[in-house]
């Protein structure tokens, strides 16, 4: 329920795309028990991102945002409206919990099929379809 009604709705199609990409790699640049590598620190806010959880992974492959502080100022506001979205003060911290605390291979198969739900929600089936008749009739 957070996931799917806390942040999917504030995260983009990009995003979510980036981190479904990243569950099915297994990309080691997804990381769980932190925001961010390096750490949010004042002294690091300019630094390139290395690494991020998965609200993390969303602005920074998605969204092209490369700043330590880019990143964690986006995981705020996702978790905010989250919170706003849920009624409900910190409602993030039970998505952010299991995702932290999941065995990695359990997290992945199971965040990969709620992102692939919501991505089906967003992208209608016949896109491809739409997209090489439009290619094609031009």
């Amino acid at each position: 329920m957070v996931w799917r009604d806390g942040f999917v709705p504030v995260l983009s199609t990009t995003g979510l795309t980036a981190l479904r990409d990243a569950l099915r790699a297994d990309d080691f640049r997804l990381v769980q028990g932190a925001t961010t590598t390096p750490p949010p620190l004042m002294c690091v806010q300019d630094w390139p991102v290395e690494a991020a959880c998965a609200l993390g992974y969303c602005g920074w492959m998605g969204d092209g945002l490369d700043t330590v502080g880019g990143v964690e100022e986006f995981f705020a506001k996702c978790c905010f409206e989250a919170d706003q979205r849920l009624g409900e003060p910190a409602a993030c911290r039970w998505f952010l919990n299991w995702f932290d605390d999941t065995p990695r291979d359990e997290m992945r198969r199971d965040l990969l099929a709620e992102v692939e739900l919501a991505l089906a929600e967003r992208v209608p089936v016949d896109l491809p379809v739409l997209l090489a008749n439009a290619i094609t009739a031009a």
